[in-house]
Order: structure tokens, then C-alpha cells, then sequence
């Protein structure tokens, strides 16, 4: 199984969304972690997994809700691997977070 690839930005944004949520929650942390490299690995068998938003990025980025979490993975579908380009949690702006994808 190949998993997605993930951009120096992704790898930042999910560390510091782990690191901000051990502080509280050590065992969510972990969870947590675990979500985003299962993502990963079920982003890299099913590139089209996750939805289009036309609204946020144009294709062929998509977009993956991190199960029990308001984390968004956002990735490009084409690329092989797959890249995930950014974590972001979704109750920020995405509009404006996302606007340079």
C-alpha cells in the first residue's frame, strides 16, 4: 500500500494539531495521529475519496474529514502518490486559508 505524501506545511499543521491537543488530552493525541496517517493510507488506495469543493480549491484538490475530529485534510487526487498539501482545522476561515491552493 503507498500512502499520500505529505507537503513540509501538512507535516507541520498535523504535529501542531497534535502537540496542541496532548497538552489537554494525551490519549486523543494519539487517536489523533493515528487518524491523520490512516487518512493518509486510505487517501493513497482511493485518490478519489474525498469530496471536491469547488467553493475552497479547484480540482484536483479534495478534501477528507478527519472522523471524530474538525480537522479537514486537504490533497491533490492526481498526483501519484497522492499529496496532501494542508491539515487545517475546520472551524478556521478556509477561504482565506486556502486561498493560494
Amino acid at each position: 500500500m503507498t500512502a499520500a505524501a505529505f507537503t513540509p506545511q501538512a507535516e507541520v499543521e498535523g504535529a501542531e494539531a497534535v502537540d496542541w491537543i496532548r497538552r489537554d488530552n494525551p490519549a486523543a493525541a494519539q487517536v489523533l495521529r493515528d487518524a491523520i496517517i490512516n487518512a493518509a493510507g486510505r487517501i493513497g488506495m482511493h485518490p478519489h475519496l474525498g469530496v471536491a469543493r469547488a467553493d475552497l480549491a479547484r480540482e484536483p484538490y479534495c478534501f477528507l474529514t478527519l472522523t471524530g475530529f474538525p480537522y479537514v485534510v486537504v490533497y491533490n487526487s492526481e498526483r501519484r502518490p497522492p499529496l496532501i498539501v494542508r491539515i487545517v482545522h475546520g472551524a478556521r476561515d478556509l477561504p482565506e486559508v486556502l486561498r493560494d491552493l
